[in-house]
């Protein structure tokens, strides 16, 4: 069995004189990670409770949550059954999802429009609505509300999916739909998967009809407009889609990518010789360094979206005050990074062109640029990548773009489907143009990418 190794007396006070860091350790060797995470502690229980973080949680409204994130991946069609003379009239929203006249499987009237029967799902969930009483059947089971004037009256064996809300009745039918029972009207929200008429709409001559049957249509059927081909007349239905507007949307995106490309392109090309003049070893001017690296933070330090209220205010909405606010801030940022390069290079090379008698523009030209132009064109690629982002957010405050879309269509609080889209389009073509810029920027490099 082997020994522990020991040392004797004289050794161990060598090692205490050679090495007094390690055996005599300070305070804050020794306690500083333990204090400095009780007080990141602290400071995350301060701004809990400072921003009632746990309240807004439990008093959140989460059902509502849940119908908007339901509204990403499905439809709602919201009919309203108004009460007309004696009959039952079917109102709809603006984006109707059915033609006039259309024979709506879950929405059946009986011969004198006196009756209407709602389906949810299956027969066992379904409402017959007349102006006076609406016959609500749940797993099969009828619970008869009654309709006054002043009030719908809750039946009193109501089960749970059903409540009083003053003078109407709310009915769940879970994720198949609700309605709304009042004095004067039912309020019907009927729930399908998937993203209604996002190809065409219901004026459409390809409206209803499947896959195969609108592509045989384009290629091989006969001209449904004498004036286009069929596939011309299907792509210019899709794209304008009353109901989606694909054309106006993907002009939008379009322009988000122009505002992010024209103002990272503006800003590499003013703060490329900005930046050499806010090197120290590059210009021998205190006063020039200290002046141009001051605008660089000064640019930098006001938010992007500081810079798009400010010019959305001088020129109006639209694209150029988000090209100015990409432009103004990617100039103080690549101008900063850009002087850090070229303090950075080594001064061999360039005394090494200046050694050879060369003016002083070709010694920058042969002896600077070769050695941070790939720093500054992967500095440049980065930001445009991430600009496409941006230019996105900054179009929410007017300055154009896909962004001043999506923020409209949230603002209608029931255009959440559409409000999916875009976000689609627009991780899609981040992630288009972050491969697309991570594969320059290896080129530039010199490596290859694996």
């Amino acid at each position: 069995m082997s020994s522990v190794p020991t040392i004797n007396a004289a050794e161990r006070e060598r090692l205490l004189s050679a090495y007094p860091d390690v055996f005599h350790r300070s305070f804050m060797q020794r306690w500083g990670l333990l204090l400095i995470s009780a007080a990141v502690f602290v400071y995350l229980a301060f701004c809990f409770a400072f921003f009632n973080v746990i309240p807004t949680f439990v008093n959140g409204n989460w059902d509502r949550a849940a119908i908007y994130v339901q509204d990403w991946y499905s439809w709602r069609a919201q009919p309203r059954l108004r009460f007309q003379n004696d009959q039952v009239v079917p109102q709809w929203t603006s984006r109707r999802q059915y033609p006039e006249g259309a024979d709506i499987n879950w929405l059946k009237p009986n011969a004198d429009s006196s009756r209407y029967t709602v389906t949810f799902g299956s027969a066992g969930n379904r409402m017959e609505v007349t102006p006076s009483r609406v016959d609500v059947y749940i797993d099969g089971k009828l619970y008869p509300v009654t309709i006054t004037r002043d009030r719908a009256s809750l039946p009193s064996d109501a089960p749970a999916q059903m409540e009083q809300d003053d003078n109407k009745v709310n009915v769940y039918y879970g994720f198949a739909g609700q309605a709304e029972i009042r004095t004067n009207q039912v309020y019907v929200q009927r729930r399908f998967l998937g993203w209604a008429n996002f190809f065409f709409d219901t004026h459409s001559p390809f409206w209803g009809r499947s896959l195969p049957e609108v592509v045989g249509l384009m290629f091989s059927g006969e001209r449904l407009d004498p004036n286009q081909s069929n596939a011309s007349l299907a792509l210019d239905n899709f794209l304008n889609n009353a109901s989606w507007q694909h054309g106006d949307i993907l002009s939008k995106l379009m322009q988000t990518l122009v505002m992010a490309f024209v103002g990272t392109l503006f800003g590499t090309l003013v703060a490329f010789p900005l930046a050499f003049i806010a090197a120290r070893n590059i210009t021998r001017s205190r006063a020039a360094n200290w002046g141009t690296k001051r605008l660089f933070d000064f640019l930098r330090s006001i938010d992007m979206l500081i810079w798009a209220l400010f010019f959305t205010r001088a020129f109006g909405p639209g694209p150029l005050p988000g090209i100015a606010a990409i432009f103004f801030t990617d100039t103080g940022a690549l101008g900063k990074v850009y002087a850090e390069a070229l303090e950075n290079i080594d001064d061999k090379q360039r005394e090494g062109v200046r050694s050879v008698g060369a003016a002083p523009v070709a010694v920058q030209r042969y002896g600077v640029i070769p050695q941070v132009l790939p720093v500054f064109i992967s500095q440049s690629l980065y930001f445009w990548e991430s600009n496409t982002r941006s230019a996105t957010v900054i179009g929410a405050v007017g300055a154009g773009g896909i962004g001043l879309k999506l923020l409209e269509s949230m603002k209608t609080n029931s255009d959440w489907d559409k409000v999916a889209y875009m976000v689609l389009l627009i991780l899609l073509v981040v992630f288009a143009f972050d491969n697309l810029s991570n594969a320059l920027r290896s080129r530039v490099m010199g490596k290859k990418g694996h």
